[in-house]
């Protein structure tokens, strides 16, 4: 009897882990679903081998060193997940092309809710949003993978320098070698910083700013949408390899390739620490709206800078809890609210 509570007892502590543990492994994977997976591997192996936990450690960095290991593993095979912009040139929009690339390849997208535990500091909140914004995390890609857990672990969630050694079973100063070599990388990047361009909660002009792009993108009025992408702005597409910079080349793909989303419906979704839309495009055949892709801003000084479409509806619809379809009506009467 005593027996079956402590098993519920380990069980409600091991998932009041779950949150945070994604939010580590989605950055060092870059990929929602082996993050989850990872995750899953973690609380697996924890529950397997909880007698052999001695408590000399906190049950929090025991999970973490088994999350780190199962992150190891996976990162052995070396690939490194990237956007459409660290792969390849923009293409100008004359020699646009559709070619997709396989999933290993992309950096995913994430919902905050996973990966952000609600956390009562607004500097821990910020920080911890900063670290899974999609520059962040494409630079984090970058670096070697005991590096990138490094950097992770003491300048995202703040460990000692002790903790990290002996969670990586190291020397302290092999730990702030790794961190000092770390930062470089990132800081060579100009894109990698925080973006602090995003506030957190989002003051009045950045709301004011996606309610004209919400109105603009469902009018499909491309002089207003120009208003509002900054000149040099970036357009992605995953799975495909196209990416176009520029207010002239990102309108002239959506009112030529992409003008069959003409009439579509965002919905607000929170996703990297960034605001994020479901794009739902019509469906001329039955009526109402089909998923066409998760929209993921990025926003510096006013202007929308990154325009990142995540078109595998199939995967991330359902990640986000998103219906797969909206009805015509439902939908008119929610507009008209």
């Amino acid at each position: 009897m005593g027996n079956g509570t402590a098993t519920a007892d380990l069980e409600v502590a091991l998932e009041k882990h779950r949150t945070e543990l994604t939010g580590y492994c989605y950055r060092m994977l870059g990929s929602s679903f082996e993050a989850e997976d990872a995750v899953q591997d973690t609380l697996v192996r924890a529950w397997r081998n909880h007698e052999k936990f001695e408590g000399r450690s906190s049950l929090r960095s025991w999970l973490y060193r088994i999350a780190t290991n199962v992150c190891l593993d996976m990162l052995s095979a070396g690939n490194k997940r990237a956007r459409p912009m660290d792969l390849s040139e923009a293409t100008p929009l004359a020699r646009a092309a559709l070619n997709p690339r396989p999933d290993h390849v992309w950096l995913e997208p994430m919902p905050d809710a996973r990966v952000l535990p609600a956390v009562a500091d607004p500097a821990e909140a910020a920080v911890a949003k900063e670290s899974v914004r999609l520059a962040f995390m494409a630079a984090l890609q970058q670096l070697p993978p005991k590096q990138r857990a490094v950097l992770i672990l003491r300048e995202v969630l703040a460990w000692r320098a002790s903790e990290v050694a002996e969670l990586l079973e190291t020397s302290v100063a092999s730990v702030n070698s790794a961190l000092q070599r770390a930062r470089a990388t990132l800081a060579e990047r100009s894109d990698a910083g925080p973006e602090g361009a995003v506030s957190d909660p989002l003051d009045e002009e950045q709301r004011k700013l996606l309610e004209r792009y919400v109105k603009a993108f469902e009018g499909y009025d491309m002089t207003a949408l120009t208003a509002l992408l900054h000149e040099d702005a970036i357009m992605t597409m995953p799975p495909f390899d196209l990416w176009l910079r520029g207010t002239a080349d990102i309108t002239g793909f959506m009112t030529t390739i992409g003008a069959s989303c003409a009439g579509s419906r965002l919905v607000p979704v929170q996703a990297n620490g960034l605001p994020a839309f479901a794009h739902y495009k019509p469906d001329p055949e039955n009526g109402g709206f089909t998923p066409w892709a998760v929209q993921v801003l990025e926003i510096s000084a006013g202007r929308i800078t990154g325009f990142h479409c995540f078109l595998d509806t199939q995967r991330w619809f359902p990640l986000f809890d998103l219906p797969l379809r909206l009805e015509a009506e439902a939908d008119e009467a929610q507009q008209g609210d």
